[in-house]
């Protein structure tokens, strides 16, 4: 059976007072979004306008103008809505939601007679909407504003968002399909599939869920659409002369054909989730090990120590299997946040570790160094290598930045880690009726309904720098349930104990189920060793040959400019270092900083006149290396950072 196991936690039933977490979740709350409102009304000095509130105001007759920006534009609003929407869940806030409506009014008031809303068509001829479903973002378009349109009516309640994307999504189910005077399409840049299933959820119309099986089983069918209106429109295939060409969009082949990641990796992980969420909806089997192979796929062969996905800037893709270079990578913000949807999704329908292994991996590592310290700064790309002179003048290294940028023409990444970030607790905590699943470990109060009682909890940790997490049960009366805590796979060796006493467990897919029955007061206490690890690549990675990461716990660690001198390639890490673990407060707003004995390749035998001579050995000094967290580098001065350092 493939129906969903388990479903998040409501964020109104978690109270996150997580030392790390809760700083992140305030810093959206009261920093990101009112920053992000600013730019997407272009009120930002120094950034690249957004045009994005411009372009509806426009559409809807409140002023004049013409479209201006990406093509996409309006995507953005949408995912900062979807925002909004999950901070008002744990954070009500009347005057953030009065912003949030007057934008949605602006919104629903471009909205055409028959439901249509994308103001790139109303602005540029509406009779031409639908005639390039392969590079114009409609239903992508669509898709986020369906996700943003569920998330505010489950935050306040209120209908007029809701009701607008149902128009839109009405209007796409009489135009696009297999029956006859459709136009049988479906998203270039994939999302609506995912969205539509969560509308599904809220509506219980039967066309909505019809509508996302559609855009799964009909992509990739031959004759191929994409083709058809290329021929038909005259659209310009920018892929035609790539080794992907319609792979690109993950429409070369019918999904359920496809057995590994291809093409744009944050369309694809999009639909990976898609797919997920239908083969789930609708008991389709061979859709659902479609999305097993894929994920096999990108965490054994085409992922990165960080969780980041995406190798090539050409295309923002997925190459080849092993692929995975640390100084031209791509590894964008929104495809590893993707993983992470995909992730999640496939974990519901399991309810197994392995996803939430790779969750947790791309949330402390791939996400959160997207967004710089005070939130005011963003990457696109996160390298896991990088030299000041080679971005500034090596070409195919010039979309690698050494700082993170106030803004972007094509913004997606910015708010689409408001989102995640503001609805982090239903990640950590999902439940079905009779048990709770503790997926990461954030401290805070959180209440469920299991096993028919209301349950109180509070847990405590100062994870990840510490592996210890305290559970206390706060219960008006005895209930019985089961409490499943996630070990994670970077951990050999834990303990848990129930009121202080030692016991054995089942332990299934990674997780540790207590069952029994709990009273007041009851605690659970785990005990998750974190030794520093040296991390090696497989030999089939050709950059990572010879190096290793540095990890402890779930946090990857990175050298930096900074604090070790710049040449990071003449330093050594010895065969078996030990290391110094310290908690810094004062440094990157607090982190466990590794500091121990290197070597850095001496440069006394060379002179700058000699580039080449006979090879008799190499000389060493000695360097004390210190590494801080991947997520935090260049939040001091810029310079080189290096994640894989080589060996002794």
């Amino acid at each position: 059976m493939l129906e969903k196991k388990v479903n998040m936690l409501p964020l109104d039933d978690i109270d996150i007072q997580d030392d790390f977490w809760k700083e992140f979740m305030e810093l959206v709350r009261c920093h990101v979004i009112p920053y992000q409102w600013e730019a997407l009304n272009d009120r930002i000095e120094g950034a690249d306008p957004s045009f994005c509130m411009q372009n509806f105001k426009v559409a809807a007759g409140l002023q004049d103008g013409k479209f201006q920006g990406m093509v996409f534009q309006d995507s953005d609003v949408y995912k900062w809505l979807e925002a909004v929407a999950y901070s008002l869940m744990w954070h009500p806030d009347g005057e953030l939601e009065i912003t949030a409506d007057g934008a949605i009014d602006i919104i629903a008031a471009a909205q055409q007679v028959d439901g249509y809303l994308d103001t790139y068509y109303i602005l540029n001829g509406i009779e031409k909407r639908f005639t390039n479903l392969m590079d114009h973002h409609e239903l992508y378009c669509l898709g986020h504003m369906v996700e943003a349109a569920v998330a505010y009516y489950k935050a306040t309640g209120k209908r007029k968002f809701l009701d607008t994307a149902v128009g839109y999504v009405n209007c796409v189910y009489e135009n696009i399909g297999i029956e006859p005077g459709k136009k049988q399409g479906y998203p270039g840049h994939e999302v609506a599939e995912m969205a539509l299933v969560g509308l599904y959820g809220i509506t219980g119309d039967e066309r909505h869920l019809k509508l996302a099986k559609y855009f799964i089983d009909q992509r990739g069918q031959s004759p191929l659409y994409f083709a058809e209106e290329r021929e038909k429109n005259g659209n310009y295939f920018h892929w035609a002369n790539s080794y992907f060409k319609d792979q690109y969009y993950q429409a070369g082949k019918p999904v359920r054909e496809q057995d590994r990641a291809e093409g744009h990796a944050v369309r694809a992980v999009y639909l990976y989730t898609g797919m997920a969420e239908v083969a789930s909806a609708t008991e389709d089997k061979k859709l659902f090990t479609a999305c097993e192979r894929i994920w096999n796929n990108i965490v054994e062969k085409q992922m990165y120590v960080t969780g980041a996905i995406g190798a090539s800037e050409y295309g923002e893709a997925f190459t080849f299997d092993y692929d995975l270079p640390n100084d031209t990578v791509y590894a964008e913000t929104c495809a590893a946040i993707g993983l992470i949807f995909f992730a999640r999704r496939m974990f519901e329908i399991t309810k197994d570790s392995r996803y939430t292994d790779v969750m947790e991996r791309c949330l402390y590592n791939g996400v959160i160094s997207g967004m710089s310290l005070d939130g005011k700064k963003f990457f696109y790309v996160n390298p896991l290598e990088v030299v000041p002179e080679a971005s500034e003048k090596d070409f195919f290294k010039k979309h690698v930045k050494v700082e993170r940028q106030k803004w972007f023409g094509c913004a997606c990444c910015p708010p689409n880690i408001a989102r995640l970030l503001s609805s982090i607790g239903g990640y950590a905590y999902e439940m079905d009726a009779d048990s709770i699943f503790m997926n990461l470990f954030i401290g805070g109060d959180l209440k469920a309904v299991l096993g028919g009682n209301e349950n109180a909890f509070h847990v405590k940790t100062d994870y990840p720098w510490d592996g210890n997490v305290k559970i206390s049960v706060a219960n008006q009366k005895k209930s019985r349930f089961t409490y499943a805590v996630r070990v994670p796979g970077w951990c050999s060796t834990w303990s848990l104990s129930v009121n202080g006493k030692m016991d054995t467990y089942p332990v299934e897919n990674g997780y540790v189920y207590i069952k029994r029955e709990w009273s007041n007061g009851d605690e659970i206490c785990i005990n998750m060793e974190m030794p520093v690890k040296l991390i090696a690549a497989n030999p089939r990675v050709r950059e990572d040959i010879g190096k290793v990461a540095v990890m402890r716990g779930p946090v990857v660690y990175c050298l930096e400019e900074e604090d070790n001198g710049d040449q990071l390639q003449e330093i050594y890490i010895k065969k078996q270092p030990i290391f110094d673990v310290k908690y810094e407060k004062d440094l990157l707003e607090g982190v466990v900083t590794l500091t121990t004995d290197g070597l850095r390749l001496s440069e006394d035998d060379w002179d700058e006149k000699t580039l080449y001579k006979e090879y008799k050995g190499r000389n060493f000094k000695e360097q004390k290396l210190k590494f801080i967290p991947y997520y935090a580098w260049t939040n001091r001065m810029p310079g080189e950072m290096s994640v894989w350092i080589r060996v002794e």
